[in-house]
């Protein structure tokens, strides 16, 4: 199989977004004339048709300039000694890079068969790793009953996971319990659903070619990560898979089961821009949001909140209700950056990114069934510090050892 070449369609993707901005500034450029034109009347016509005539050749000029450097760009880098043939995607910096625009177009890059698309897959220092016995056993030497599985979040990769330079909580987990850390790596801008059904199926394979016999699996996400886990486990169950029934704990970091304000947020302006022709164009932008920051609005789990529906309608179909897995104990860490969790500033900010009540499962619209005694409350932090905190390892170590109640 061919390697994916990352960086040519890097200098791609760059020079069409360059192109496209163009555009972009071109129509706020050509609204805002129009009305001046348009207040001026017919005796500005012949200025108003040489105006247009500049402007639209001008505006098409350059997007057409970025988009063929683009594909120059692109040939001479498929042209560029290998070097060593690591991938952009398997270091720490370029998996970031890629995170983040997989988070904000992911699901266009996939359809367009990009190499920047990351495909759902484990990874061992940034590689991927096929869920054959083989390949398993070389990259997991200590590979031992108990998997641990971690899904990052929205823009994020399995490098996140190590925050400030500190040892991750699977490499800990791995000593203080004798577990094997995994690390899943997804393209976030997908609709949380189809990442869902990838992880059902790519946990199938794993568990059955798994070096040794699974007797318990466990999944930890962060934000997104955690709606990722519980559509995994409900698609995986109604498919009739195997390695639901060795699910005893389901964890989830900050992750917004009713849904994130700035999500929703996004999509009230991105409504309320598209009203205007000066500001249709910045609407536009905000539209082609990805899929997966679209679900963030309401949490949503499954295909059918999202498949046959207009993603930019006003207002949204109630998201269906998703149980959560049973035979497992769910737990959640919820943030808030007031170190109490009642201060009316942190109630309205939460961590940043996400409120208490929707990590929480404690949301009016649609809660979520956790019990109390299974989560935590961290204040005085923020939603990415979530990824490496020592508290939040701590009850995470403790609640992986003890048994899941009956």
């Amino acid at each position: 199989m061919e390697r994916p070449d990352e960086l040519r369609a890097l200098a791609v993707l760059a020079a069409a977004e360059l192109g496209g901005a163009a555009g972009g500034i071109g129509g706020v450029h050509d609204a805002i004339a129009q009305r001046v034109f348009g207040a001026l009347g017919a005796s500005a016509d012949p200025v108003r048709r040489a105006h247009d005539g500049i402007a639209q050749g001008t505006y098409a000029s350059i997007g057409t300039a970025a988009t063929l450097a683009g594909v120059a760009a692109g040939r001479l880098l498929a042209l560029r000694d290998a070097g060593d043939g690591r991938p952009v995607s398997a270091s720490p910096r370029g998996a970031a890079a890629l995170g983040v625009l997989c988070g904000l177009y992911g699901d266009a890059l996939e359809a367009s068969g990009s190499d920047l698309a990351q495909p759902m897959a484990l990874r061992v220092g940034g590689r991927v790793v096929t869920p054959e016995r083989a390949a398993l056993a070389a990259a997991y030497p200590g590979a031992g009953p108990r998997l641990v599985v971690f899904l990052h979040g929205l823009m994020e990769t399995e490098f996140a996971w190590r925050l400030g330079g500190r040892k991750a909580y699977g490499a800990r987990l791995a000593r203080d319990l004798g577990c094997t850390a995994i690390d899943v790596r997804y393209n976030s801008g997908r609709h949380v659903s189809q990442n869902g059904r990838s992880l059902a199926e790519l946990l199938e394979q794993v568990v059955a070619a798994w070096p040794a016999e699974v007797a318990q699996v466990a999944l930890v996400g962060h934000s997104m990560g955690g709606l990722v886990a519980r559509s995994a486990c409900h698609q995986a169950v109604e498919a009739g898979m195997a390695w639901p029934g060795r699910v005893r704990h389901v964890v989830s970091l900050g992750t917004p089961h009713g849904g994130a304000p700035l999500a929703q947020g996004t999509h009230l302006a991105a409504h309320a821009l598209h009203a205007l022709p000066e500001t249709r164009p910045l609407a536009r932008f905000l539209r082609r949001r990805s899929a997966g920051i679209r679900d963030l609005r309401h949490g949503s789990l499954v295909d059918r909140d999202w498949d046959g529906h207009d993603p930019d309608a006003l207002r949204a179909a109630a998201c269906a209700e998703v149980p959560l897995h049973s035979g497992a104990t769910h737990c959640f860490v919820a943030a808030t950056i007031t170190r109490d969790a009642r201060h009316p500033v942190g109630r309205v900010l939460g961590d940043w990114l996400v409120l208490a009540p929707s990590a929480s499962g404690r949301g009016r619209t649609r809660p979520v069934p956790f019990r109390e005694e299974d989560g935590l409350s961290v204040g005085g932090t923020h939603h990415l510090a979530l990824l490496n905190h020592p508290a939040v390892y701590t009850a995470l170590r403790g609640w992986l050892a003890t048994p899941p109640r009956a």
